[in-house]
């Protein structure tokens, strides 16, 4: 698939108006999608396993998405499967009042993946300029009045460009997705989260609340992609409407991610090979003698 078309790294702006969220590229159907993810997730698999043993870089997978977009299913389905020795998953609701004592990396730096792992928020510290930009929560936090300026989100994107460049100069690559949903699709799904009494439980008050800042929280997604999105630390829009299509698209955006970092098992040297050799005598010694 052309994930090019998806890319964002600075060098092009996204415009959300313009962008169609039911595309499906040249995949005509779920059954296709789901023959290629096998072979996605199989690939994975493999290349998680090198990137664990060679224990040099981290992988921070960032989701994003407005209610009802699919970001718990996706980050389920393309993760199936993988060694969970290796993978961490947080997911960032409001913040505790711990959390709001300190500033709003906070919480995220606590969570950021040791080498060799890869770790997956589930929303996170782009909430700050989301949330916090469509609500304007600042005014009402605890900040010093210094920092309650006209200027405080323009300030937050370069904070998170420099926080971002200061993680890939320590061997942490960030991939960031943006689940873009259709408000006639996220209409379609939150009433099938009313009909379907197996799904109720899914259904949250706020979703309502927030939907009605449709228009608001597109802005912002839009604002905050542009300023933060870079070569090193880059968006990838992902057309949601069709959960198929975009579990498909993360699983090979993932898969092209992990084959640039080109994972290795580490090298053992010569002596530690004659090394294992005499365990290996000894071991068959010992089932002959047994």
């Amino acid at each position: 698939m052309n994930v090019e078309k998806f890319y964002y790294c600075g060098d092009k702006n996204f415009n959300i108006k313009t962008f169609d969220t039911k595309q499906t590229e040249k995949i005509k159907n779920k059954e296709e999608a789901e023959k290629l993810q096998v072979d996605y997730l199989s690939s994975i698999q493999e290349l998680q396993d090198k990137f664990y043993a060679e224990n040099k870089e981290a992988l921070l997978i960032i989701f994003q998405a407005m209610d009802a977009a699919g970001k718990d299913g996706a980050i389920k389905h393309v993760m199936s499967g993988l060694n969970p020795q290796g993978i961490d998953v947080h997911n960032f609701k409001e913040p505790s009042s711990e959390e709001l004592d300190h500033d709003y990396l906070w919480r995220a730096m606590r969570a950021i993946p040791e080498r060799g792992k890869i770790g997956i928020f589930n929303r996170s510290y782009y909430e700050d300029v989301l949330v916090g930009k469509v609500h304007n929560l600042y005014k009402n936090s605890s900040l010093p009045d210094r920092c309650k300026n006209e200027n405080i989100f323009e300030q937050r994107y370069e904070q998170i460009k420099n926080y971002e460049k200061y993680l890939y100069d320590n061997g942490i690559r960030v991939v960031k997705f943006f689940l873009n949903i259709s408000k006639e699709e996220q209409n379609s799904r939150l009433l099938s989260r009313i009909d379907a009494p197996d799904k109720n439980w899914k259904f949250s008050d706020y979703d309502m609340v927030e939907r009605d800042y449709w228009q608001d929280y597109q802005k912002a997604y839009c604002d905050a992609i542009n300023a933060t999105a870079t070569k090193n630390s880059p968006w990838y829009v992902i057309p949601a409407d069709k959960k198929w299509f975009a579990r498909l698209m993360i699983s090979e955006i993932i898969v092209k991610t992990l084959e640039d970092i080109n994972p290795q098992y580490p090298l053992v040297s010569k002596e530690r090979k004659e090394k294992l050799q005499e365990f290996r005598k000894k071991l068959m010694n010992g089932e002959k003698n047994d």
